[in-house]
């Protein structure tokens, strides 16, 4: 099973103080808007999200159907699959927003030392 992407979003207290310590680390700007208080920073194959104000806490994404540069990929693991999997696995859930047969979906659900963990496919 191939979870798609990975980054890591960051709850930060202040955006901008955060955006300028990873631009120091190399991370540079790819999406998002500052005045939105969200940035996805990329260096190399690394991502990160800050998030000013919508998360409590760290989160750990996945996104089937992308590879680490948000193509899309020609075949992945659809998030449905992936639920469908998990469940058998007997894995709690936090939330599900499974919309139809195919394209954009989620789901979260926490692992057990508490760190949020979201499927977020946007294809």
């Amino acid at each position: 099973m191939q979870l798609g992407a990975f980054s890591v979003s960051l709850a930060v207290k202040d955006i901008k103080v955060s955006y300028d310590f990873y631009s120091k680390l190399g991370f540079e700007q790819v999406g998002g808007d500052l005045e939105q208080n969200y940035l996805i920073l990329r260096n190399g194959d690394n991502v990160l999200g800050l998030f000013q104000g919508m998360f409590e806490a760290n989160v750990l994404t996945f996104n089937p159907g992308w590879d680490q540069q948000c193509n899309t990929l020609e075949s992945f693991d659809d998030v449905r699959d992936i639920l469908a999997h998990f469940k058998s696995q007997g894995v709690e859930l936090s939330h599900e927003a499974i919309n139809g047969e195919s394209g954009p979906s989620s789901f979260a659900l926490v692992d057990p030392d508490g760190n949020s963990i979201l499927v977020d496919q946007h294809v």
